[in-house]
């Protein structure tokens, strides 16, 4: 009797600079996912077989792997790099292809970095779109049609998929084998993998970058003077005096150039130095939140909840080093 069930090509991207970690991990989900589709003799669930895809010398996108003849695959993933992402120009030989291959029904997804393929191909226009948290600011100026969402690991289009950090392929392939295979397909690679399931917050990992190259001098020395006293003043007349400008003026220009108003930034460094506090320290949360500035530790919890997505004893339990060693 012969195995009728469908085969389903995934095509993985390569071009200068692909972590070489994503398109390899990323070929061990699946093919583990597929040794666990066989040994739960799931026989309607697809088998998933991957496919690499690169430049010819003629600049056109071929499979890197002749015996497979895949010609255009159900979903193609364009993975993470380590070094710069690749710039308009760069990109440019591989936009044809993603286009067409979007428009023909293939499921495009990028990885960290991997997301401005797409955003230089069009297909996350008037969409919301993840990726790395220290690229967010970048990606969100480069291409203001995209509404940039680094709080989410995953965002799932249907048709196109964003993942965010680094290491945001794991997360991916999981996504994708739920999808092909189903959750409790997904589920068994993640435990044989000794992985947790996807994730679909990274709002925890992100730290604040500050914005000190935007051309402001007077900005930025006011954006010193509030590291200088770790975001902690008391009211916004101090800051505006310091920055020998009006309050209403200042409130402007803050704003237009780091993109938060004083209170909100202030607030960033703060909850930025509590970070470090529950990492490193064992301290307690209320002494914690004293020392950050807030009298009060339940406003406090609610604030660090807010901002990272976890409550502040969990923050430590993930993150702290002080008893760990």
């Amino acid at each position: 009797m012969t195995n009728t069930a469908p085969r389903i090509q995934v095509g993985i991207l390569l071009y200068p600079g692909a972590q070489r970690a994503a398109i390899y991990g990323l070929a061990d989900i699946f093919t583990v996912a597929n040794q666990l589709r066989r040994e739960h003799s799931t026989a309607s669930a697809p088998e998933i077989y991957v496919s690499q895809w690169q430049l010819d010398t003629q600049a056109q996108l071929t499979c890197a792997d002749a015996s497979a003849a895949a010609h255009c695959p159900a979903i193609l993933i364009v993975p993470p790099c380590l070094g710069d992402h690749l710039d308009a120009q760069s990109a440019q030989p591989f936009i044809p292809a993603l286009k067409s291959w979007h428009s023909a029904g293939t499921l495009i997804t990028s990885v960290c970095a991997g997301v401005y393929m797409l955003a230089e191909a069009g297909l996350l226009d008037g969409r919301s779109a993840t990726t790395h948290w220290s690229l967010a600011s970048d990606l969100a100026s480069r291409y203001p049609a995209i509404a940039v969402n680094v709080d989410k690991m995953i965002i799932d289009h249907g048709d196109v998929i964003t993942a965010g950090g680094l290491m945001a392929w794991t997360d991916l392939g999981l996504t994708l084998v739920e999808r092909l295979l189903g959750p409790s397909l997904a589920a068994a690679t993640a435990r044989f993998l000794v992985l947790d399931p996807a994730r679909h917050s990274q709002q925890c990992f992100k730290r604040f970058v500050p914005n000190l190259s935007h051309g402001d001098e007077v900005i930025v020395k006011a954006q010193h003077w509030l590291h200088t006293h770790a975001g902690q003043i008391e009211r916004i007349s101090q800051l505006a005096a310091y920055a020998n400008l009006g309050e209403r003026t200042l409130l402007r220009r803050f704003r237009h150039a780091t993109g938060l108003t004083p209170t909100e930034y202030c607030q960033a460094l703060r909850i930025g130095k509590a970070c470090e506090l529950l990492e490193l320290t064992s301290r307690t949360i209320e002494n914690i939140a004293w020392t950050v500035g807030y009298r009060d530790t339940g406003a406090f919890r609610r604030l660090f909840s807010k901002v990272t997505g976890l409550a502040p004893a969990h923050y430590r339990s993930r993150f702290g080093v002080a008893h760990k060693g």
